[in-house]
Parts: C-alpha cells; structure tokens; sequence
C-alpha cells in the first residue's frame, strides 16, 4: 500500500509520513492505510469524514470538496466498493459530461480506449498520424467521427 500510494499516486515520503501521524495523534487513527474513505488527489493523502474531505499530509486541512467531487464521479465502483473504471477528462476545458474513454485493468492491460469499443486511443493516434483519416479509422471501428475525434484530443493532451 505503501509503495502505491508513493508510486502510483505520487504522495511523497513526508506528506504519507505526515497524514499518517496526523491521522493517528489528532483523529485516532491507527490503521489510516487499511481504510475505504482513504483518498489521494495530486500527491496528497485525503480522508473522507463526518462530510469534509481532510487533506491529511496538510495538517487536517479541509480539501475543496466540491472540486474533486468532479473528479470522483468519473470513477466507477463495484459492488465492494472497490474502483474499477476511471473516465478520464478529454481536456482541461473537459466540461465532465462525456465518458468517452475509459481506463479498465481488465481491458487492453488498462491503456485508455474508447468506451465499449475496446480500440486503444494510442492505436487510433497512431493510424492518424501515418496518414489514414478520421473518416476511414472511425468506419474500419464502427465509431462516429466525433468520437475518433475525442480519442484524439484524449490523447494528445494526455
């Protein structure tokens, strides 16, 4: 969990060090890694409770909620409450609606691709860039232009 949360999620040695001792001597706390409310959001280690997010390698820093919680309603849970899917914003200027692509680890070993498709964005780029156009990527799918299109923008800013 350790080497996850430095690793994948980009938590460094002090701001994990940090949340954990700030989760055991102000909140008691003692098993802070084994917990589902744990969350990280750009390096930092957050905490859901009593309806504050706490940013806990920031001293209990209340967390600004309501800009995250874009961020949480892309993730998909099973029923154990387990995340399975991430929806990824296409752009910075994403407004959120769209669940164009997907990252699953049971699909395409967890590249992004184009959602019930399965086709990698990396592979639609790649075809696009030797030359083929939209038009005869998205027909050799069964894709719409506008989503050949997205899978472009999805990776180009990526």
């Amino acid at each position: 969990m350790l080497r996850a949360l430095r690793t994948e999620h980009g938590v460094s040695a002090p701001d994990l060090r940090a949340a954990l001792d700030y989760a055991e001597s102000q909140l008691g706390i003692a098993d802070l890694l084994l917990r589902k409310d744990l969350q990280t959001e750009g390096g930092r280690v957050l905490l859901s409770r009593y309806g504050e997010l706490i940013d806990l390698s920031r001293s209990g820093q209340i967390a600004m909620r309501q800009v995250l919680h874009v961020h949480l309603k892309r993730v998909e849970w099973d029923e154990t409450d387990f995340p399975i899917r991430l929806y990824p914003f296409l752009s910075a200027d994403d407004t959120g609606t769209d669940r164009v692509v997907s990252i699953d680890p049971r699909i395409a070993f967890g590249r992004p691709v184009v959602r019930g498709a399965g086709v990698s964005t990396r592979v639609i780029v790649d075809r696009l860039d030797v030359g083929e156009s939209v038009s005869d990527v998205a027909a050799d799918y069964g894709l719409s232009e506008r989503l050949i299109e997205q899978a472009v923008l999805y990776e180009r800013a990526a």
